[in-house]
């Protein structure tokens, strides 16, 4: 999958929380961890679960660099 996954730390939630911007209409953020990796690892455990919904997917959004 090919999809953005942007996790940052929350001081108000004392976790690293994660947000999937491609996809929208869902409520972001859309999960969190204690750990960066527990981060990461839930949030493939999430895009897994979205992907497999019967909706369309949203395009993946290109990495922009600034020059």
């Amino acid at each position: 999958m090919k999809y953005t996954i942007v996790i940052q730390w929350s001081n108000e939630d004392n976790c690293f929380v994660v947000f999937l911007p491609e996809f929208e209409t869902v409520m972001q953020p859309v999960t969190h961890g204690e750990t960066y990796e527990e981060a990461f690892d839930n949030a493939q455990q999430v895009l897994g679960l979205l992907t497999k919904d019967d909706q369309p997917l949203p395009n993946p959004k290109p990495l922009l660099f600034m020059a």
